[in-house]
């Protein structure tokens, strides 16, 4: 049974993935650069605070978590992912999203051939909702199906 959420669009696009769900917060620098700096072609998540995506492939997956945590550098990572291809197909976000990831989205929605939406604050049920590897589609209005 699908459902539906309504979140606020920071990097426009559309999107269709698989789902990959974390309930922790994401730390984008622990999480992508092993991955980044050896050239993992899966770029598996190398936090290993994070139990729910630790070693799984993060590349085309619809990443799902409830906001991100950790460096000051989590803007710049996003970007230096996508400008490498290495990006997920969307990033979604129960939560509002912070400053430092959001300008990441935007230069990289802006400034690479990466498409990556990434919509925010789409609320706690949605994160409840979603479980990994069901088909999440982007709308460019925001919307998040869940199937």
């Amino acid at each position: 049974m699908a459902k539906t959420f309504k979140g606020r669009i920071i990097a426009p696009g559309t999107a269709k993935a698989k789902a990959l769900v974390s309930h922790n917060g994401f730390n984008t620098l622990a999480s992508y650069q092993m991955a980044l700096m050896f050239k993992d072609k899966q770029v598996k998540c190398g936090d290993q605070n994070n139990n729910d995506l630790y070693k799984k492939p993060m590349i085309d997956k619809a990443l799902c978590l409830p906001e991100t945590i950790g460096s000051t550098t989590g803007g710049m990572i996003l970007y230096a992912a996508c400008a490498l291809g290495k990006q997920p197909a969307c990033m979604l976000f129960s939560k509002p999203i912070d400053s430092l990831a959001a300008s990441g989205a935007i230069l990289a929605a802006n400034w690479t051939e990466a498409k990556m939406p990434v919509v925010d604050s789409l609320g706690e049920d949605f994160l409840n909702f979603v479980k990994d590897d069901m088909t999440i589609t982007v709308d460019t209005d925001g919307t998040v199906t869940v199937e």
